[in-house]
């Protein structure tokens, strides 16, 4: 594969973009790194706190500063970006321009039972959310957001992805 292939994950929270941006960064022996993880070292404090704080106009701008100097190292890797990156700051067409962007396109249904089992985590916009709570908001973030997903030079359909399925996709994709 080429110099410095950037592999960016996009999809709703709990798509599993870092799940599988992990196995797929093990995969390949590339580097592994999450957006969100990134922008909380830069400004040392918590996205929620950059939230409560700030509110979202100024996480979305420190967002895509973090995410336009990521882009521009000269290194192979995966990262995860958040869930609403792409929708932001015509960060999709940047995500696009350098790197190989990924849709990682998870039925509703199998998220929100992933959200429901992690409400523990560090997840504040689903908070205090019952199941059926969580499935309306996730539909109408995709409502949303697809728009932009779908801009994604790969699209991985399901429930589970191999990361040696997305691996053979890349090759194709880098070929043609």
């Amino acid at each position: 594969m080429g110099k410095d292939l950037k592999i960016v994950l996009v999809g709703l929270p709990g798509s599993g973009k870092s799940t599988f941006g992990k196995q797929l960064a093990s995969v390949l022996k590339f580097p592994y790194y999450d957006l969100d993880t990134l922008i909380e070292a830069r400004s040392q404090m918590s996205i929620p706190d950059i939230f409560s704080r700030y509110g979202e106009g100024e996480f979305r701008r420190q967002e895509t500063e973090v995410l336009g100097n990521f882009l521009n190292r000269e290194e192979s890797y995966v990262l995860a970006s958040g869930g609403g990156c792409p929708c932001f700051n015509d960060n999709m067409d940047l995500i696009n321009e350098k790197s190989v962007s990924v849709y990682l396109d998870v039925p509703l249904e199998e998220i929100s039972k992933r959200l429901g089992l992690a409400k523990a985590q560090n997840r504040p916009m689903f908070s205090g959310m019952d199941q059926s709570e969580i499935t309306l908001k996730l539909k109408s973030l995709l409502v949303e957001r697809d728009y932009f997903y779908r801009q994604s030079k790969i699209k991985l359909s399901g429930e589970d992805f191999s990361a040696e399925l997305l691996v053979s996709e890349l090759i194709r994709l880098l070929k043609s």
